[in-house]
């Protein structure tokens, strides 16, 4: 898992609508998280991310862009309600901060909740992203500020620096840029039963579908060698 074209070949199926695998190290959470660029998502991906995933189901993006839209970290705006401000004081065993934003619903969703109603909202924040990225700001300020609600079923995550934090939301993102395409992933968790899936499990179904499995590892040299990534 360590050569530069497993990397090319995950880009090369990632943007041909494939998810790939991505497990963040094991001096983190060590976890594998099934990621599409959010340019793929339909209803068949979102169906795929909660039965053979299996966790929360993310939207994630890079900071300046949810920053650019008005967003605040989810613990900042917690803090605000001076009776929950404890609540966001803990971190868990990596001491990271949350990549947590707000969580939101596109306005023609029914309830928020099914495949198609969750590919929607993911399909017009994907467009909001692309707006901004095409030096669009004001337009995607006005998309995304008209045909939003909140609070919603999916939740917007903000990837930091790589430098500050290397979780999936990070690394994902990071994806992103190396095949240049837009900041704008969607990931779930890949669970067992009780607990999340391992390694061993990931590399056995990864071979079964024939999707690829790269690491965080593998993702941090390859921006190294572009000299990218590092700042969003």
């Amino acid at each position: 898992m360590q050569k530069r074209n497993n990397i090319d070949e995950a880009i090369e199926s990632w943007k041909a609508g494939n998810p790939i695998l991505l497990y963040d190290s094991s001096n983190r959470e060590s976890e594998i998280d099934m990621v599409y660029h959010a340019s793929n998502v339909n209803p068949e991906a979102i169906y795929k991310l909660r039965n053979e995933a299996g966790g929360l189901i993310c939207f994630a993006t890079s900071w300046e862009i949810a920053n650019g839209l008005g967003l605040i970290w989810g613990d900042e705006l917690i803090s605000k309600i001076p009776n929950l401000k404890p609540l966001t004081e803990k971190l868990l065993f990596y001491k990271d901060r949350p990549a947590f934003t707000i969580w939101v619903n596109h306005i023609n969703v029914r309830t928020g909740i099914s495949d198609n109603d969750r590919a929607l909202t993911m399909n017009e924040l994907y467009k909001t992203v692309k707006l901004y990225v095409e030096k669009r700001k004001e337009d995607a300020v006005k998309k995304f500020i008209e045909e939003f609600q909140a609070p919603g079923h999916v939740p917007l995550l903000a990837a930091r620096s790589l430098k500050e934090r290397r979780g999936h939301t990070e690394l994902s993102i990071a994806l992103s840029q190396l095949a240049k395409l837009e900041p704008a992933t969607a990931f779930a968790e890949m669970l067992d039963f009780g607990v999340s899936l391992s390694l061993e499990k990931a590399e056995k179904y990864a071979r079964k579908m024939g999707y690829i499995l790269i690491s965080g590892k593998e993702v941090l040299e390859a921006c190294e060698g572009e000299k990218m990534c590092w700042n969003y």
